[in-house]
């Protein structure tokens, strides 16, 4: 089961998809579909040759999402690699565990000692 925080950090992505859906669609006057689709690829940092916002209110709430929405989708993202690479080493047998706990040992002792750490 996924953690409190991650669930909590889902329920936030999705909100800021929706929040941004709705506030462009009103603002912008862009379909739902528009707005949906500028939301998740300003969001996620695709910049797929999308419309651009024309209004000083949309080019002011556009950056914000940017800052705001970009630490909470990279903070998602983590989460969920997280929670899948719990789920591995739970399903795992003997082996898989012990390459991923030794595989984090080393990315600990190269953060101490400020580099990578081969044995």
């Amino acid at each position: 089961m996924m953690s409190r925080r991650g669930m909590t950090l889902l329920a936030a992505l999705a909100s800021i998809i929706a929040g941004g859906t709705v506030f462009f669609r009103h603002v912008e006057g862009w379909s739902w579909v528009d707005a949906y689709f500028f939301t998740v690829v300003t969001l996620s940092t695709v910049g797929y040759g999308t419309p651009v916002p024309e209004t000083t209110l949309g080019k002011i709430a556009t950056t914000v999402f940017i800052f705001v929405g970009l630490g909470i989708f990279a903070l998602a993202i983590q989460q969920f690699a997280a929670y899948s690479l719990e789920q591995r080493e739970r399903k795992g047998g003997p082996m898989v565990r012990w390459l991923i706990r030794r595989r984090r040992s080393q990315s600990v002792g190269a953060e101490k000692h400020g580099g990578d750490q081969e044995s």
